[in-house]
């Protein structure tokens, strides 16, 4: 059990965030402002929103405006992406030095490039700048240069990518990594997560020689993941331009293919586990259960359990939600799901902004301090070393705490704003208001329970 202790706190001290010492309102009443909130954007849409904007099943999403002529050029040159990918490849020698060569202890700066910069941050990133991990992955740049040696063409490889494959292997490596990250014993010891990044590696460019780039823009697990919240960000793509569009009118392009609902579920639904697994209830329940308290393997299986629960629960009731409406005439009710999950794009985003905010300040920067020294021998070879974490956000609660609630809140009001301008555009006339109810309903569920969790932890 002593060892079990250890191992989770040590965990949290790599991974975990501050919980209610950082939220220092009231839970009941940020969750009844988020509840009034979703429902008097529901009403005013209900009110003056009559017609689709953003999604059409006849027309498409708008276009946006197209950048200028030169500065087009300079996206689309060769140098531009070649720089790109030489940061890339810079972010992967760095991190597999410390990989590598690195001593496995927590001052390794591997752990927080891995789990901090590559996973948290890959949502301020792709928000800010689009499907950032696309442009800079050094897995695409490693298939790039074998299909050069090999005479190969990249964008092809020897077999067709099954369509009905979908984003299933993504959602599958999404939830191998949240697995790692949060039910894994050992997640904060050097071996398996080197091991981890290796197989990611291994399995992506084997994929890639199949089945060419399709393979990393369905099953590459990050570069999904960052090209959904890139949906969110101004930037996309029309006529084989970069425009710059409204949010919303992004989201929309969201193609419904199959297993991007587990994709999403994965993605909400480990981000609620990791608030319920530093919950009082949890650990109580783990602690006080004697043949849980007295076995490691009982707890790690108990967490296991939970992880699949959140993940498998998530994207069961989203399903049942979206469902749970009339359709038209030659619809099928079972491709709701799909095409509706871009609504659950801005929760996700919402939530993980307000569940990661702090960890990734503070933490990124003590990665940042450590990355100047990856083999932990004094050296300071980025002259970083000796700068300090600046923790004025914490020192700030009230302000870090309305922060939080904040983006929980306005990524459930985005959700519905999505998912009403997809309903007129999707369901009979009859049923594009009281069709909307259920999944309403689900998104006060996930906004209370979000924030219960958030304020739990």
């Amino acid at each position: 059990m002593g060892r079990r202790l250890d191992d989770a706190a040590r965990t949290i001290e790599a991974h975990g965030i501050g919980g209610a010492k950082d939220l220092p309102i009231s839970p009941e009443l940020a969750i009844a402002g988020a509840v009034a909130a979703l429902t008097i954007s529901f009403t005013v849409l209900a009110l003056a929103w009559r017609t689709p904007r953003y999604a059409s099943s006849a027309r498409g999403p708008r276009g946006g405006h197209p950048l200028p002529d030169g500065l087009q050029r300079v996206v689309d040159s060769a140098a531009w992406r070649g720089g790109l990918r030489v940061v890339g490849l810079l972010f992967f020698g760095w991190a597999a030095l410390a990989a590598v060569a690195g001593q496995d202890l927590l001052t390794n700066p591997f752990f927080g490039m891995f789990y901090v910069w590559w996973w948290v941050g890959l949502v301020p990133a792709s928000l800010l700048l689009g499907p950032v991990w696309k442009a800079v992955s050094p897995v695409r740049t490693f298939h790039l240069l074998l299909a050069k040696v090999s005479g190969s063409q990249p964008g092809s490889g020897v077999l067709v990518y099954p369509a009905r494959l979908g984003y299933w292997p993504a959602a599958l490596g999404l939830f191998a990594f949240v697995w790692l990250e949060l039910v894994y014993p050992y997640s904060t010891e050097l071996g398996p997560v080197r091991l981890w990044a290796s197989v990611y590696v291994a399995v992506m460019l084997l994929g890639g020689a199949l089945f060419g780039d399709t393979w990393f823009e369905r099953a590459d697990p990050f570069e999904v993941y960052s090209s959904l919240v890139a949906k969110l960000s101004v930037w996309g793509k029309a006529g084989g331009r970069v425009v710059v569009r409204s949010p919303l009118a992004n989201l929309a392009t969201t193609e419904a293919r199959p297993g991007l609902v587990a994709v999403v579920a994965v993605l909400f639904g480990s981000t609620g586990f990791d608030s319920f697994r530093e919950s009082p209830t949890w650990v109580r329940f783990l602690l006080g259960t004697d043949a849980i308290a007295s076995r490691d393997w009982a707890a790690t299986l108990a967490d296991n359990i939970a992880l699949v629960v959140f993940c498998g629960g998530v994207g069961l009731l989203f399903a049942l939600g979206t469902m749970l409406t009339g359709v038209g005439h030659g619809q099928r009710r079972l491709l709701l799901p799909g095409q509706f999950a871009h609504t659950m794009i801005p929760i996700i985003v919402g939530y993980i902004a307000a569940h990661y905010l702090s960890y990734w300040l503070e933490v990124g920067q003590d990665t940042l301090i450590k990355a100047s020294d990856p083999l932990s021998t004094g050296a300071d070879y980025l002259g970083t070393g000796d700068w300090s974490v600046n923790y004025w956000l914490s020192y700030h609660p009230t302000l870090l705490a309305n922060l939080k609630v904040l983006g929980v809140v306005l990524g459930h009001v985005v959700a519905v704003v999505a998912a009403h301008d997809r309903a007129i555009a999707l369901l009979p006339k009859r049923h594009q208001l009281t069709g909307q109810l259920p999944l309403l309903l689900l998104m006060v569920f996930f906004t209370a329970g979000g924030l219960f969790l958030l304020f739990a932890a």
